[in-house]
């Protein structure tokens, strides 16, 4: 072999490295400037890892907030590797520049994304530590989520030691539904950590039980005072279904909700607790009336909605370039949810059906609404207080009673 080929094989080899040297510095420098911006806007307090800062972690996560990687970093002396979902990383400029100072490793949702999974290995390989949310995504009620069980399988095969973070507080400081943060305290800290001699002697069920406990954070059960005028703020991105009315539209404003069809109306205080303004309201918690919503999808015969329309939003139509960019195909369309499709445009001549059957549905963000039309990925965008929750509630009833477990009672989410 030439001198010249083999100094290109290995800058090839090189250039296909996940771990850099530069995220090193990039974290020292961002390090203190995080530290003070999370400490002003979340009053958080970060508790570091005590033990060796020179091994490799798997670090789990519960995800509240948008703050969560930025307070999970200040626990640890070294760089960490996220897993990032594909729409983060498809905003052009900005994701070219997230990618080159912290190559966040991307993954699709609504697949089996073994490019990420072998991207994970290689981090791994290449002497990286990694950091996922088990649940993989934010909570929108404050209490905890599914977690795949093949979440075990997974670290089996990484063989590190697991390194369980809990976050507690910042759902009370900024909800996922909410545009605001409220003026609260955020507590974070590596609560165990598990060796790979520990959890081998273990079950696969006892393993992931010990994760799902030492991940579950339930804020209803947080004391502390979350405090902002805009507490109830776009509670209707979560809220659509009325305890009195069913399905129907709501609307807030400060920190009050009110239903659009019978004028019910809500107050939501900054314990995190809801309260009835003109008569009693049933739920106490976000997370109450979210289950209630959930129950309610759970008992729902799909056929209902096969005919009529369950909802009607507009929004705007984009086509999504993985890891590049969003084109836009529509603006203002209306999007109408039945019981087994969506349809943007219904009864014109641009009428598109999307039907589950061929078009599984995911939610990312606080209300964006991914569609997978095949190799297509298309992505809805309402109005500020769009509920794309519904439609993902919907999806799942459906895909729980014609393509998965009858009795599953998971909606997404």
């Amino acid at each position: 072999m030439s001198e010249k080929k083999e100094k290109k094989e290995k800058k090839d080899k090189k250039d296909k490295r996940i771990v850099r040297f530069r995220h090193r510095v990039i974290r020292k420098l961002v390090y203190l400037p995080g530290m003070l911006l999370s400490k002003i806007l979340y009053g958080s307090k970060v508790d570091r890892l005590q033990g060796d800062h020179k091994r490799q972690y798997l670090i789990l996560y519960n995800h509240e907030s948008d703050f969560d990687q930025i307070l999970l970093g200040q626990a640890f002396r070294f760089p960490v590797y996220y897993l990032a979902m594909e729409d983060i990383l498809s905003n052009g400029l900005s994701s070219a520049i997230l990618r080159y100072a912290f190559a966040p490793i991307a993954i699709k949702k609504q697949t089996i994304d073994l490019k990420a999974l072998r991207d994970c290995f290689q981090v791994v390989k290449e002497g990286g530590s990694l950091a996922i949310a088990p649940e993989g995504h934010r909570t929108y009620s404050g209490r905890p989520c599914y977690i795949n069980p093949s979440i075990v399988k997974m670290i089996r095969k990484l063989k590190l030691p697991v390194v369980l973070f809990r976050i507690e507080g910042a759902y009370g400081t900024q909800p996922r539904w909410s545009n605001v943060i409220r003026r609260g305290h955020v507590h974070a800290y590596p609560s165990e950590v598990i060796e790979p001699e520990e959890y081998a002697a273990l079950t696969n069920d006892e393993f992931y039980e010990r994760i799902r406990v030492g991940l579950a954070v339930d804020e209803t059960k947080l004391p502390g005072e979350f405090r902002h005028k805009k507490l109830a703020e776009y509670l209707e991105r979560v809220a659509y279904i009325c305890p009195d009315c069913g399905i129907a539209p709501h609307e807030s404003k400060d920190d009050l909700i009110r239903c659009t069809s019978c004028g019910r109306t809500v107050r939501y205080l900054p314990d995190k607790t809801l309260e009835g303004v003109d008569r009693p309201f049933p739920f106490r918690y976000v997370a109450d009336w979210y289950e209630y919503q959930c129950d309610t999808i759970n008992r729902m015969d799909p056929e209902v909605y096969k005919d009529r329309a369950a909802a009607e939003d507009m929004g705007s139509l984009y086509r999504v370039i993985l890891y590049k960019k969003k084109e836009l195909l529509r603006e203002n369309t209306r999007l109408t949810l039945y019981g087994d499709r969506i349809v943007v445009d219904a009864g014109t001549e641009k009428e598109l059906c999307l039907p589950f059957e061929e078009v599984p549905v995911t939610l990312l963000g606080r209300n964006k609404l991914n569609l997978y039309a095949g190799d297509e990925v298309l992505q809805v965008r309402g109005s500020v207080r769009f509920n794309a929750l519904k439609y993902l509630n919907f999806y799942n009833r459906w895909y729980n009673l014609h393509k998965g477990d009858p009795r599953s009672t998971y909606l997404g989410m």
